[in-house]
């Protein structure tokens, strides 16, 4: 009996390590603005931008709206690796039209693990040049958006402490 039940546990073990992984697909955002650009730029340009991230793929997809830039567009990238408020080297090129001051830009691409390590980690960074600041008119940190269930969590530890320095009554 005891010989079956191992043979059975193996047979899964082997069958479980021979299925193919599943891929996650995070959703990312960012809030852009002149206020993240480095050094800070006094403009009323801002945008958002909703990315998703394929990790079996490796395929990085977004769309990015911005509005009332001051310039008008002359470039767009992803930069990392760089926490807030530092300057980093192009990542990965953001397809887009010269000379707007509003408008959306979507587009797609593959990146390598090694970017999504830093991608992941909240080290990447939208960045929308424009004839007006040439090196960045706004400028917008790329962060994991937090699951449903991370949240409620956080919600319900919170909700426990509170609890607990309220205290008895």
């Amino acid at each position: 009996m005891r010989f079956s039940t191992l043979l059975a546990a193996a047979g899964l073990t082997l069958g479980l390590a021979a299925a193919p992984a599943a891929a996650t697909t995070w959703q990312l955002t960012s809030i852009i603005d002149g206020l993240q650009e480095t050094p800070p730029v006094a403009t009323p340009g801002n945008g958002s931008a909703t990315l998703t991230y394929d990790d079996v793929a490796n395929l990085l997809s977004w769309t990015i709206s911005f509005s009332d830039l001051i310039g008008t567009t002359t470039d767009a990238h992803f930069h990392g690796p760089a926490p807030v408020g530092t300057p980093a080297g192009v990542r990965v090129a953001i397809p887009h039209t010269d000379g707007l001051t509003s408008g959306v830009f979507a587009g797609s691409a593959t990146i390598t693990d090694a970017f999504e390590t830093e991608l992941l980690a909240g080290l990447w960074y939208i960045n929308i040049h424009t004839s007006f600041r040439p090196g960045g008119e706004i400028r917008g940190q790329v962060t994991v958006v937090p699951e449903p269930g991370t949240l409620a969590l956080a919600a319900l530890g919170l909700l426990g402490l509170a609890l607990r320095r309220r205290g008895p009554r």
